[in-house]
């Protein structure tokens, strides 16, 4: 209760994310090898715990968190008698709420890796009288079918946590209330407490905008969000916030994180058609904006996916990974630097430089010369050069822990796009029609650094026994289908995902071409 969360009699924080049940380009039908890949990217950034957020999770999932370590809180509602949308559970909970959750609670009670019950999410009711009687009758539910796991809710209203509702759950937990908890436990010294809902920072791989500013609410152009880690909606909070609010009163037994990764829909910032103007950094779309806006009344949003993720669409790693991977796992050498440093157009301007590190201390290095060397202060979780003159060439940053070098990480202003790279996560699959490889394309100069802000069309050829299930590339605002044998790259980067033909063994060999970059090809064994 005054030290957190303990799993056979160890201390353990949780380090976790909410996450919704999409596999990004693949869709919502479950594909073990992609929820697999999934979990192996968290587990790389020291994710120890999924929320199922917001509904009932496929067994595949536990079987997964079983086998590979991860901690579940596992939820059933997102609303109860009062609904959030019209055609939403609202409509059926008076008839098969107690039908559903014993069955989720029967189906899931003998997972080890279920530590909670979570009966709903920013339920509406959490303000309210009626609230309380039907949270205590869902806890009842639960502790009939498994009295061996506590129950909880998780709770967007601040006044839920005093106004009695915080007594029917027996663990409770706060959405975005990162400076709520000292006060929580000094009116409720009894009840355990966790953040079942953080951050929800967003942002957009690659992406940064100038100048950089504290105001969570700006960062954003060209229907993207900065990948400086400062912006989040009104409700939200970067994760440096979350992160000292947990600090500060550790008996708070951790996090769930949204997202882990971006998803499909729910494109908050950019969640519909915009009535007022919006940013561009190109002059002329600014123009064209204005009068689409003048001439139609609305801006067009294109976004079809989220912002949320630490990890993009496509499992690729956005700059906030490292951040978190810095916190959770405070024993791994690491550095990580930010922004890119491909800025012809800044050359002599302000370009803030941060640093996400395991260290303690770092100093940063700009063509070899000091840029000064700083120390993470109390509640600081980045160590940040906020004067830095754009010249290109190298930044370095070298890192320590108690004195002694730790961690170093090196930017370079790239040559021109001149090659494209392929990369396989898997370089032998079954061929049951089922097992996937995921393979990362990468637009490059003749010293392979990944090219920023590249955006070249890259084609791709089959052969052998094997097709191509999906392609993309993160943006948020790609409108094209999955289901192609092209796609631009986005900041660099795209995805193809290839599956073996059932039945068939042999050799795959997927090409990637693009005018004017040399070709690139991987060689796959089906088996």
């Amino acid at each position: 209760m005054n030290s957190g969360f303990f799993l056979n009699g160890e201390h353990v924080r949780i380090q976790g994310v909410c996450d919704h049940h999409d596999l990004g380009p693949l869709g919502s039908a479950l594909n073990l090898r992609a929820l697999e890949r999934q979990l192996e990217i968290l587990k790389e950034m020291g994710v120890n715990a999924i929320r199922t957020s917001h509904n009932p999770p496929a067994p595949e999932l536990l079987e997964l968190a079983d086998r590979m370590g991860f901690l579940v809180m596992d939820e059933a509602f997102d609303c109860w008698k009062r609904g959030k949308k019209k055609n939403d559970y609202h409509l059926l909970f008076d008839d098969w709420h107690e039908k559903d959750w014993r069955a989720q609670l029967r189906r899931d009670r003998n997972h080890p890796s279920v530590i909670l019950w979570s009966a709903g999410n920013e339920i509406g009711e959490q303000r309210t009288p009626e609230g309380q009687k039907v949270a205590q009758e869902l806890v009842r539910i639960a502790h009939e079918e498994d009295g061996t796991r506590p129950a909880t809710a998780g709770c967007n209203y601040t006044e839920a946590g005093y106004n009695g509702f915080q007594k029917t759950v027996d663990v409770f937990g706060y959405n975005y209330k990162p400076t709520e908890y000292g006060k929580f436990r000094q009116s409720n010294p009894s009840i355990p407490l966790f953040a079942s809902e953080t951050a929800s920072t967003v942002s957009s791989r690659g992406e940064y905008f100038f100048p950089v500013v504290e105001d969570k609410l700006q960062g954003r152009a060209d229907f993207q969000v900065s990948s400086y880690d400062l912006y989040a909606p009104r409700w939200a909070w970067p994760p440096d916030v979350e992160f000292k609010g947990l600090d500060e009163f550790p008996f708070t037994a951790g996090e769930f994180v949204w997202t882990g990764f971006d998803y499909l829909g729910e494109p908050t910032p950019y969640g519909g058609d915009s009535t007022t103007p919006l940013n561009f950094t190109d002059p002329a779309e600014q123009s064209q904006m204005a009068k689409e806006l003048k001439e139609l009344g609305r801006v067009k949003v294109p976004a079809r996916s989220s912002y949320f993720g630490i990890v993009d669409l496509d499992g690729f790693k956005k700059d906030r990974f490292y951040i978190y991977q810095a916190h959770w796992r405070p024993d791994f050498p690491m550095a990580h630097i930010l922004p890119h440093w491909n800025w012809p157009e800044r050359v002599g301007q302000i370009t803030p430089v941060h640093v996400y590190t395991s260290g303690d201390e770092a100093e940063l290095f700009l063509n070899g010369r000091s840029l000064g060397r700083k120390k993470k202060g109390t509640y600081e979780y980045r160590l940040r050069w906020d004067d830095v003159k754009y010249e290109p060439g190298e930044l370095k940053v070298v890192a320590y822990r108690s004195g002694k070098r730790w961690a170093e990480d090196v930017m370079k202003t790239t040559g021109p796009a001149s090659r494209l790279l392929m990369k396989a996560d898997h370089a032998t699959i079954k061929a049951d029609g089922q097992d996937l490889s995921f393979i990362t394309v990468t637009v490059a100069d003749k010293d392979a650094w990944l090219v920023p802000r590249s955006k070249n069309l890259v084609r791709f050829e089959i052969s052998g026994p094997g097709e191509i299930v999906a392609v993309d590339n993160g943006d948020a605002t790609d409108q094209e289908s999955f289901q192609a044998k092209d796609r631009k790259a986005y900041n660099g980067l795209v995805l193809v995902i290839v599956r073996a033909k059932p039945g068939q063994s042999g050799q795959i060999k997927l090409a990637a071409r693009s005018d004017g970059l040399t070709a690139a090809q991987v060689l796959i064994r089906a088996r």
